[in-house]
């Protein structure tokens, strides 16, 4: 049920961290709350988690070809998570000492340097290619399970649209990307309830 918890996590990280102007002592100050390190470390693990869904799914999958697909799916999932990791954790830690400087010194001006690390060229070429591989393995998964034959054809489409989606989703007001969350929690539960049932019809 790994899958499942990645999309509760997914949901939590867009419910709990706060999204405030950025170059005010306010966006400042929201570095360093508890809902800003408690929401990016949900998207960390649920990032972990994803792509460990697709390793489990050629388990439940009735052919060599679907299962190819899981594991590209799984392949593609790993690497693209690896390289978004990197980035949210520049975002946990790194904008959480630059948002602790700006309060204490009651600068704003500080929180430039945040966005100068964060629209590093290089940092957003990973983090975009990051996101493309987790999109891409995404919808891998999901051909892999509208062609298995043991699940509902439509499930892994939630989920897909949900990761084609991650990069245009931050450009989103706060309520729309709660709604995003809760549109991968929704997909990553059914994935998760269609293999728990496609695994439970399986004979010993």
């Amino acid at each position: 049920m790994g899958l499942a918890l990645a999309g509760i996590l997914f949901l939590v990280y867009e419910t709990v961290a706060p999204r405030t102007a950025q170059n005010t002592l306010e966006g400042a100050a929201s570095w360093t709350s508890p809902g800003w390190s408690i929401g990016h470390v949900a998207a960390i693990i649920g990032l972990i988690l994803i792509p460990l869904g697709w390793a489990g799914l050629r388990n439940t999958l009735a052919d060599k070809r679907t299962e190819r697909l899981a594991d590209l799916a799984a392949t593609l999932g790993q690497i693209g998570s690896a390289l978004a990791i990197s980035y949210y954790g520049a975002e946990v830690y790194g904008l959480r000492a630059i948002g602790a400087r700006a309060v204490a010194d009651g600068d704003a001006s500080l929180t430039a340097i945040g966005e100068d690390f964060r629209m590093n060229p290089i940092a957003a070429a990973v983090f975009a290619i990051g996101l493309a591989l987790i999109a891409a393995a995404a919808v891998l998964a999901a051909v892999a399970l509208w062609r298995s034959g043991t699940v509902r054809r439509w499930s892994g489409v939630p989920m897909a649209t949900a990761m084609v989606l991650y990069l245009p989703h931050f450009s989103l007001p706060h309520a729309a990307r709660i709604g995003w969350g809760a549109l991968v929690t929704v997909g990553a539960v059914w994935i998760a309830t269609e293999l728990w049932r496609s695994a439970s019809r399986m004979p010993d």
